[in-house]
């Protein structure tokens, strides 16, 4: 019997739902839906019904029995008191389950008193019998209009007929009102009970998951299509509900009174929208607003916060707008929630304009149009025209622009605002009845309205302009003359009707729109099949956190560097870096001078003043490129069949930014200089290894320096017999100067081979003048410049003999070279060196590895952090076709999950 039960309930549903169309009444679809929700769950309760029960349908057919039944005017007399039937469930539950207190005290707010219960029990048979009464009312109202209009002359004696029609008059416009009031007292319970219900739900009374609301879930479609809209546009193809109008005609005032809150900001005839906003209002328990990029929730009961969200729309929109510019195409999104609200998503736009003021950009007006146009001209676009009743409507913008977009009027819902303001002004009356039945303008719409928005004061609450409004079209001549009727007028009524036309303009294109969409993802999936057989579908952020993990892997591996190799290689740069400075300025000259003592002085000298301004500088230096070069190394090390060149580009950029933040510890050279200056004043060589080790160490030191010597005398004097005849090179004329220069210098090192580093001037003249004898014309500078070279050569082969001897001088060392003839300081000047070099390449090795390296990995870490954060930087470095196509094929599976739930709860709510 349930089921039979059940089955006669939803025919009953559906009769009534076409019955009372809230389009033509006003009536909230949701009525039935919230009695239906108030009966309780029962099917855990399935086992006390015995099987034959709900086996019933297979032996009867419901279907026959249906239609069996009579019309649904004829049932209303007949049904049943469902109010004794939910209070009577009500009992049951509280028979099988044990409630909170909470849930006592909210069924005993349901049960109520006697009085009300029988209130209720004919307000939805009166509300009709009402309506029936109304349109009677009005049919005989015409038909004696008719009469009357007609025999004019001859009924003007019969002053009883036109008493009649008033009659008439007044009894339909006492109708109207009672019905007026009976659906408001219907709609304001409706409105408690259900903040009641939802209340509860908000609680968890209930004990069940809540899902998301059909608005959400639409709005969240509209989100993401708005960010795939950039360069496919598929947003233009979903239903919502543009607000346009001219500046100051009341539109935003409109949008708030279908918000029930006072939530933008407003100024007295300035500009103040100033770019899109676009508001998805949903029903919840509470009154509140929260943007889609923010979990701050604001408190629309409170004055406090719908100033601070006032203030926060306005911010939004001045930073939306570029500098120059007076208004943005950006969009901001708001959500809306609270009891009674209709389901719907509504932009509000920038209003339009006439002509372009003093302050604002000269293409303000074009770019409000282009904005409009932009957001009507999609052709599931409810357009919700707003005219300013209280002006001439010959000077309209809005009109003619609507008119444009939507010429056949399909899919438009013309508002007239400020009535109270042109029932004033207005000389004639019957001008508003023109604009109102579509007759005024060129423009057609699907309904049009009438609404007041206030008095014009700013600071006036929702609930004081509704009782401003509902007073003032009971009183208003318009409706008592019939030139308006009771759907028309009300920003209720109207919202009720936008909400209706909107979400039978959502149900007619989503499920359009998803098949579009499924279609796009199996070409982008096949294309993926195609090209990237073996490679997993990794969007830009997938792939920037993985290339963030192998980044993060190659810096922790700096740390897996040992100890060993860290130290070769900063001491041989150190030593590439100083080498030039300890031969030309420290060792050559105090190698000129005639006695060991004078040497070590002159040597202790320039290594004081070499350590004290340039040497810790210079290592400081070698040790930061050396960490940027080991970094390098394993940032762009190729890692074999696993490198991903994709993320060469990101690698880089990682790499260059974290080197430019990374500073130096501003100590380091403070403790290096002390370290450095104790290891030079140390000149105590302990064993002959150490000894051998400074000669070698000499030894390359100065073969490196006789090479390249070798090679600039080369490059000075051109190639030599043997590469004339084997490689048929010629010298210059500038060479054979050079190469005569040489042989007469070298012949002069051979007279005296313990000659000084410098040529004295009148040396300089011999050789001038030898050259001369041999008809080569020589300039003193190039002599210079060639005895330089010739006599580094002559001084390194020296040396290097020298260094030889010394290979056995270890013992005269010990001895202090007493009783020999053996001198080898610049040997022990090159250990100095050389133990210097090793423990500054130490010392940076530990603050490499202790601090440095530690340092590093937590700027590359920042900068990774950073990165994550920037949309367009992600962009820029990860680029290529395959990283676009994983993109679109998220961005188009997205979509279609999120239309295809949208479409599963759509059915689910039918």
């Amino acid at each position: 019997m349930w089921r039979l039960r059940r089955a006669a309930v939803a025919w009953i549903a559906e009769r009534s739902s076409s019955v009372w169309s809230p389009f033509l009444m006003g009536i909230p679809l949701e009525t039935f839906d919230q009695w239906k929700d108030m009966i309780p769950d029962l099917s855990e309760y399935k086992w006390i019904v015995p099987d034959i029960v709900w086996e019933i349908d297979e032996y009867i057919d419901f279907e026959k029995i249906r239609k069996a039944l009579p019309s649904s005017e004829d049932l209303v007399k007949l049904a049943p008191d469902f109010d004794k039937i939910v209070e009577s469930l009500s009992l049951l539950k509280d028979f099988f389950t044990s409630g909170s207190p909470e849930e006592t005290a909210f069924r005993a707010t349901d049960r109520g008193s006697e009085s009300d219960k029988h209130f209720r029990k004919g307000l939805l048979g009166e509300l009709i019998l009402l309506q029936q009464q109304i349109q009677e009312h009005e049919e005989e109202a015409r038909r004696a209009a008719g009469q009357y209009s007609t025999s004019y002359a001859q009924q003007k004696r019969k002053v009883s007929d036109k008493e009649k029609i008033d009659q008439l008059q007044e009894e339909l416009l006492h109708t109207q009102l009672k019905y007026q009031r009976i659906l408001e007292r219907l709609e304001k319970e409706n409105k408690e009970l259900r903040k009641l219900v939802l209340q509860k739900d908000d609680k968890g009374i209930h004990h069940r998951k809540l899902k998301k609301s059909l608005i959400d879930m639409y709005s969240e479609v509209l989100d993401v299509l708005s960010d795939y809209d950039a360069s496919y546009n598929t947003q233009d193809h979903l239903p919502r509900v543009v607000v346009v109008g001219d500046q100051s005609a009341g539109k935003t005032s409109v949008l708030e009174m279908i918000a029930q809150a006072r939530i933008f900001p407003r100024g007295s005839g300035e500009m103040m929208t100033r770019s899109p906003v676009k508001v998805t209002l949903s029903e919840g328990p509470h009154h509140v607003a929260l943007f889609k990029d923010s979990s701050r929730e604001f408190d629309l009961t409170k004055e406090e916060d719908l100033a601070a969200l006032r203030h926060e729309i306005e911010l939004r929109m001045r930073k939306n707008v570029k500098e120059g510019c007076t208004v943005s195409p950006e969009t901001i999104s708001l959500n809306v929630k609270g009891p009674g609200l209709q389901r719907m998503v509504l932009v509000d736009l920038p209003g339009v304009i006439n002509t372009v003021t003093s302050g604002m950009a000269p293409d303000t007006k074009e770019t409000i149009f282009s904005i409009s146009k932009a957001y009507m001209q999609n052709p599931n676009a409810i357009i919700l025209c707003i005219q300013d009743g209280s002006v001439d409507a010959e000077r309209s913008i809005v009109t003619d622009l609507v008119s444009q977009m939507d010429p056949h009027g399909r899919r438009t819902i013309f508002v007239l605002t400020k009535v109270d303001l042109a029932e004033k002004n207005v000389a004639s009356p019957s001008r508003i009845q023109q604009i109102i039945e579509g007759k005024l303008f060129p423009m057609k719409a699907l309904g049009y309205f009438a609404v007041v928005t206030g008095k014009g004061n700013s600071s006036e609450s929702i609930e004081a302009i509704r009782e401003y409004e509902e007073e003032f079209f009971q009183n208003s001549k318009l409706l008592k003359t019939s030139m308006l009727k009771a759907h028309q007028v009300t920003t209720r009524n109207l919202s009720l009707a936008v909400s209706d036309c909107f979400w039978k303009m959502v149900r007619e294109s989503v499920e359009q729109q998803a098949d579009s969409f499924k279609a796009t993802r199996f070409n982008l999936e096949t294309e993926w099949k195609n090209n990237y057989p073996r490679l997993r579908e990794l969007d830009r952020n997938e792939l920037f956190e993985k290339a963030k993990n192998e980044i993060l892997d190659e810096v922790i591996s700096l740390s897996q560097v040992t100890p060993k190799h860290w130290e070769e290689i900063l001491q041989q740069s150190l030593w590439e870096r100083v080498s030039t400075h300890v031969i030309e300025n420290i060792y050559l000259p105090a190698a000129q001078t005639m006695n060991s003592g004078t040497f070590n002085t002159t040597v202790d000298i320039k290594l004081k003043q070499w350590t004290d301004k340039q040497l810790p500088n210079k290592a400081v230096e070698v040790a930061w490129e050396t960490l940027q070069e080991e970094f390098s190394r394993f940032m762009t090390e190729p890692k074999g069949k696993e490198h991903d060149d994709i993320f060469d580009k990101l690698k880089e950029a990682v790499k260059e930014e974290s080197i430019k933040r990374h500073k130096w510890n501003d100590f380091a050279e403070d403790s290096l200089r002390v370290i450095q200056h104790n290891a030079l004043e140390d000149r105590s060589i302990s064993d002959k290894q150490q000894w051998d080790a400074a000669i070698y160490f000499m030894e390359e030191a100065l073969q490196a320096r006789l090479k390249d010597t070798e090679n600039a005398i080369e490059n000075m004097v051109g190639p030599d017999w043997k590469k004339r005849w084997l490689y048929w090179k010629n010298r210059t004329q500038e060479q054979c100067v050079h190469n005569e220069t040489k042989n007469e210098l070298e012949k002069m090192l051979k007279c005296n081979e313990e000659h000084p580093a410098y040529l004295a001037s009148d040396e300089i003249t011999t050789v001038r003048k030898n050259l001369e004898s041999r008809g080569v014309e020589v300039d003193p500078s190039l002599i210079k410049d060639t005895w330089h070279q010739v006599y580094r050569r002559h001084f390194l082969k020296t040396a290097l003999n020298h260094c030889n001897l010394c290979r056995r001088g270890f013992y005269y060392y010990q001895r202090h070279f007493v009783d020999s003839e053996l001198e080898c300081n610049d040997v022990v000047l090159f250990w100095r060196i050389q133990r210097m070099l090793a423990i500054t390449a130490n010392t940076l090795r530990q603050q490499l590895t202790n601090t440095e390296v530690r340092r590093l990995e937590k700027n590359v870490k920042e900068v990774l952090e950073d990165f994550a954060e920037d949309g367009e930087k992600k962009i820029k470095l990860l680029t290529g076709k395959r990283v676009q196509l994983a993109e679109d094929l998220k961005k188009v599976r997205e979509i279609q999950e999120k239309l295809d739930a949208f479409i599963e709860a759509l059915h689910q709510e039918k």
